[in-house]
């Protein structure tokens, strides 16, 4: 695997699309080689040509648009893509605001999901928020989730949930907080200089202690409950 630093320094964002839809991947390819400090370094349609791509590229981002007839199963190449380049971020591109398909862009590893009729100016942010290492969720997408995961859409009474973050330690809060900016395990232990099984240790018992289930319900919590910082 290609190391990171062996990369050309510069400044620029370097970006695989990832699209069925020549048309489609030449739109956004426009839109993108117009702006500066965005250097796409390779394109392909998503499948193993995608991942062959990203392991030999290791992009900064990865930018993999679902299309209109986009479905479920076209995520299933996200945790391949990691795989292949464990630093790269994925920001999943998508036709509708659809809670279920966006939930499972998180848990399979994407740290953005933005729709596709945001105006140029709302993708170009969310890559560069995205390669600096933030979670990018649409706001009304995030409240979408919020609904699907609180009973019949309601918000949780406070004092409960106070008292489950009163039962986090020092260190898991910290690591709530770097969950909700974006960071892998590995990037996390590295930013609090303990081991990735120490993260994987602290996540276990922070999802036991706010009764969640997996990643995404764990930022969407953080949100909510101000222990990370909703993206603009």
């Amino acid at each position: 695997m290609k190391n990171r630093a062996s990369k050309t320094a510069d400044s620029q964002i370097r970006l695989v699309l990832i699209d069925e839809h020549v048309l489609s991947r030449a739109g956004i390819q426009a839109i993108l080689s117009s702006r500066p400090g965005f250097d796409i370094v390779g394109e392909a349609e998503i499948g193993s040509d995608a991942v062959a791509l990203v392991e030999r590229e290791q992009p900064d981002v990865v930018l993999m648009n679902l299309g209109p007839k986009g479905n479920k199963s076209s995520l299933d190449v996200v945790p391949q893509i990691l795989m292949a380049s464990e630093e790269s971020r994925v920001l999943i591109l998508m036709e509708s605001q659809d809670p279920e398909m966006q939930h499972k862009a998180v848990c399979l590893g994407a740290i953005g999901v933005i729709t596709m009729d945001k105006p140029p100016e709302i993708l170009v942010k969310a890559i560069e928020r995205i390669h600096a290492g933030e979670v990018w969720l649409d706001r009304s997408m995030t409240a979408s989730v919020l609904s699907s995961l609180s009973p019949a859409g309601k918000a949780k009474k406070v004092d409960p949930e106070e008292e489950k973050i009163k039962a986090l330690t020092e260190r898991e809060l910290e690591v709530v907080k770097l969950v909700g900016e974006g960071l892998k395990n590995r990037a996390i232990g590295e930013r609090l200089f303990i081991s990735e099984i120490t993260v994987h240790h602290h996540l276990t018992s922070i999802y036991s202690k706010l009764a969640v289930a997996d990643r995404l319900e764990l930022i969407v919590y953080a949100y909510r409950n101000g222990l990370a910082q909703l993206p603009h």
